[in-house]
């Protein structure tokens, strides 16, 4: 893979929250930082690629990476040619995550079929790569660095034969090693991990459910952590407006003191993962870029 995003990153979809201007600032705080790469999201926020293009150009050395762009919003030639643009312009400094979303966002926000998302993205992936057009001035071989947002087995086998690897979301160390050994050794795996800098269990698993909630309703993940172990009880808790349990709290959102997250992280690198992306949650923008400033010591 043409794309260098080192061992560990942020994940982060507060740039939204930020004007522009704001926001390539807080992309040069992580370059300066060291963080081998920024991945931000798209769901109905600002056009990731636009921003990707803005915040390569504020930055000298970090990485942008999308986690991820919908298949659904562009067809695959204006993806594939998207892709090429951007490493023209920054050669070996984009990387492009791809996924189906979900079906509540396919469907009811964008008005498009998600009947078989596993199979739409094959196809998608057979035409960027052997049938979309490009007569322009750029690489005309489509460049080595797509990998895909992948929970379950065939969606993550996928990824290793089509791609240069995948990015699961929303998981934990043990999935990354179930993640690993379907994926074999040599494809990229890049889990995202929520943090919270926050030692107090009350607050800090307050704050986790909040930002859990709107991914527990969703069936990809729901599933996701079923299959690794965690049943309807924990997702829903036992009586209706419980909530997740403090298990599945504590397995998806790390919480706790620097160290205590860098033990997280590491415990993703020992289970397979080439580089971790973290999270982090805070009550506001400025308190997130902060707790990227807390973890670049005991991290990077």
């Amino acid at each position: 893979m043409a794309t260098d995003i080192g061992r560990i990153g942020i994940w982060t979809g507060v740039l939204d929250q930020l004007p522009v201007n704001e926001a390539r600032d807080a992309a040069k705080i992580a370059d300066d930082l060291g963080y081998g790469a920024l991945w931000i999201p798209e769901t109905v926020g600002r056009d990731p690629f636009l921003m990707a293009g803005l915040l390569l150009e504020a930055t000298e050395n970090i990485a942008l990476a999308t986690g991820i762009a919908n298949i659904y919003a562009r067809d695959p030639m204006t993806m594939a040619n998207t892709l090429r643009t951007l490493e023209a312009a920054y050669p070996g400094r984009f990387l492009m995550g791809l996924g189906v979303s979900h079906h509540t966002l396919v469907e009811f926000v964008r008005k498009h079929d998600y009947s078989k998302p596993y199979s739409t993205m094959v196809e998608y992936l057979t035409f960027m790569q052997d049938k979309a057009r490009f007569m322009a001035n750029g690489p005309q071989e489509l460049p080595d660095s797509i990998v895909l947002a992948a929970l379950g087995p065939k969606m993550l086998k996928l990824s290793a034969e089509k791609t240069a690897g995948a990015h699961p979301y929303f998981t934990t160390p043990s999935h990354t090693a179930h993640a690993r050994e379907i994926i074999g050794p040599d494809a990229l795996l890049a889990p995202e991990q929520m943090v919270i800098l926050d030692e107090n269990p009350e607050t800090a698993r307050a704050l986790a459910r909040k930002n859990m909630a709107v991914y527990l309703s969703l069936p990809n993940y729901a599933n996701s952590l079923k299959r690794i172990g965690f049943t309807e009880t924990d997702i829903t808790g036992s009586h209706e407006g419980d909530g997740p349990s403090d298990e599945l709290v504590d397995a998806i959102v790390c919480w706790g003191s620097e160290a205590t997250i860098a033990a997280r992280v590491a415990e993703h690198h020992n289970a397979g993962a080439d580089h971790v992306c973290i999270q982090v949650l805070a009550k506001t923008p400025e308190e997130t870029i902060q707790g990227w400033k807390q973890l670049a010591p005991v991290l990077l």
